[in-house]
């Protein structure tokens, strides 16, 4: 990662209504990247109530009932562990993923769609191992001709992703904002600059 990446997605202050807390696992890793495990303050007062929870940072805002006054968590941590999933469902956005949101004949990262490698009027099944990610233009210069055919080649050959690999991809796709608070918790094992 660029060491001027996580400043040009850092948000700061906002009502509360904006002001979402960072939910981490048990062993302080975020329950997904992308999407990234966020509650709405609401739910996160929940849990630190029901004591489903630890608070590690706070934003400076409060909330208030008649009996209480309590600052709105930013990064909470479960007290008990969930255990990640070891399997991928096969959609769209995850396919996106795996080809890390590029076309796999020319590279753009433009409006995508996905394409059969092997046709599926030539018998090709729409499996993890025979679709792509691809731009629209590529899409329509291959057709429902065959690779060789098509004068196009793959930049890699499509494959079932494991979950911690997905896991590991949406990590380099931050959301369009990230609270300060958070970026200790998001990026902990990138390597220290000097």
């Amino acid at each position: 990662m660029d060491g001027d990446f996580s400043t040009s997605f850092v948000r700061h202050g906002a009502g509360p209504a904006q002001h979402p807390a960072l939910v981490l696992n048990a062993d302080y890793r975020p329950l997904s990247y992308l999407p990234l495990s966020l509650w709405s303050w609401q739910e996160a007062i929940k849990a630190v109530w029901l004591d489903r929870v630890a608070i590690l940072a706070e934003y400076d805002d409060v909330v208030r009932s008649p009996s209480t006054t309590i600052r709105i968590p930013s990064v909470v941590v479960l007290k008990d562990y969930v255990k990640p999933a070891k399997s991928t469902a096969f959609t769209r956005f995850n396919l996106f993923l795996r080809d890390e949101f590029t076309c796999q004949y020319c590279g753009s990262k433009g409006e995508l769609t996905f394409d059969h490698v092997v046709p599926r009027a030539r018998g090709g099944r729409t499996t993890w191992e025979n679709v792509v990610a691809a731009c629209g233009p590529c899409n329509l210069r291959k057709g429902s001709r065959p690779l060789k055919q098509s004068g196009l080649s793959l930049r890699r050959a499509p494959r079932r992703p494991g979950a911690e690999e997905l896991r590991n991809t949406g990590r380099k796709f931050p959301p369009n904002h990230l609270h300060e608070s958070w970026m200790d918790f998001l990026y902990w094992d990138v390597e220290l600059e000097d």
